[in-house]
């Protein structure tokens, strides 16, 4: 197996991560469709669903669980750290995308070093 595949699978996962999470930032919490659905009738799965999302994007967890994540990530060694650093960059670019830019930066940033730190 050459070594690209790797960088290649994760940079495919990256942008299909981004695609799906701007899908839901389009589709389901800014889409006009939903805001008017969701004010008249509140018992709709999708309704909950975003309901939710927004309390959990309000209260910064998708930011604060990247920026967790990418410091302990950036101490850890061997496999784990880089497994962490993983998480921390998905759960950054959620955050990034659904407006808690703030905290994900730093996140990003954190878990972007790591995963290119030399072995």
């Amino acid at each position: 197996m050459s070594r690209r595949v790797p960088l290649v699978v994760s940079f495919v996962v990256l942008a299909l991560w981004l695609a799906a999470v701007y899908g839901v930032r389009y589709g389901l919490m800014e889409d006009v469709q939903w805001v008017g659905a969701c004010a008249d009738e509140t018992s709709k799965w999708q309704c909950l669903v975003r309901s939710n999302l927004g309390l959990l994007i309000h209260f910064g967890v998708f930011g604060w669980g990247a920026l967790i994540a990418s410091a302990i990530a950036f101490f850890m060694p061997h496999r784990i750290g880089r497994v962490l650093a993983g998480i921390g960059l998905l759960l950054g670019i959620l955050a990034l995308v659904l407006y808690t830019a703030s905290l994900a930066v730093f996140a990003v940033v954190i878990a972007g070093l790591r995963l290119v730190r030399a072995p």
